[in-house]
């Protein structure tokens, strides 16, 4: 089941508002939020878990959210 988020990163996306949250939440500065979650979740130490009708990643005590049918980027943020 993990291949199948792991198959398709390249389709990952966020929207305009998505993009501005991941930004804000994982302060990053010049980066590409997209190109960050993609590299985070290809990353063999990142673990990989579907809840639902969501993929979620964890790496760096940085979850990130995915939804599993439209492969859109919900949300990013650091967890404690």
């Amino acid at each position: 089941m993990m291949n199948e988020l792991l198959s398709n990163l390249y389709l990952l996306h966020t929207t305009p508002l998505g993009r501005e949250r991941i930004r804000k939440n994982l302060q990053l500065t010049g980066e590409d939020p997209v190109a960050f979650c993609r590299e985070l979740l290809s990353h063999p130490a990142c673990h990989i878990f579907r809840q639902g009708k969501n993929w979620y990643g964890e790496k760096d005590r940085i979850r990130i959210t995915v939804n599993a049918h439209s492969h859109t980027i919900i949300t990013a943020h650091r967890t404690e």
